[in-house]
């Protein structure tokens, strides 16, 4: 099977100036791209500021009116609260123990602790 050639048979002028010197078409496109976002960068600051403007435009009665209301908030208070809260609803309930079974109870056997990791004669019936 015959190898083809990376030269095509019939190529332009244009092409052949762009293979021969690539930067003739890099360059300007890098110029191009970093002007453009220099050039835009006016168009996107007043975007910015006019949605600023928008949020924080509030009347002076609204401004008095958030004010007046405000309660003073103390960390001491919201920890009481929260601690309280936390205390309600739950009920501490003994339950009953085994007959036989000391107040601190008994140390389980190998059998009753690991009951897959005892062999089948050493079971008891």
């Amino acid at each position: 099977m015959g190898v083809f050639s990376n030269k095509p048979l019939n190529q332009s002028s244009f092409n052949r100036t762009i293979s021969k010197y690539p930067a003739l078409f890099g360059i300007p496109f890098i110029l191009l791209m970093v002007g453009a976002s220099y050039g835009m960068t006016p168009f996107t600051q007043t975007r910015y500021d006019l949605h600023d403007q928008k949020v924080k435009q509030v009347t002076k009665e609204q401004e008095l009116g958030l004010a007046k209301d405000r309660k003073k908030f103390d960390i001491r208070e919201e920890y009481f609260k929260l601690s309280a809260a936390a205390d309600e609803d739950w009920e501490p309930k003994r339950i009953a123990r085994p007959k036989d079974v000391p107040e601190w109870g008994v140390a389980p056997t190998r059998e009753e602790r690991f009951p897959d990791q005892v062999p089948p004669e050493s079971k008891k019936n």
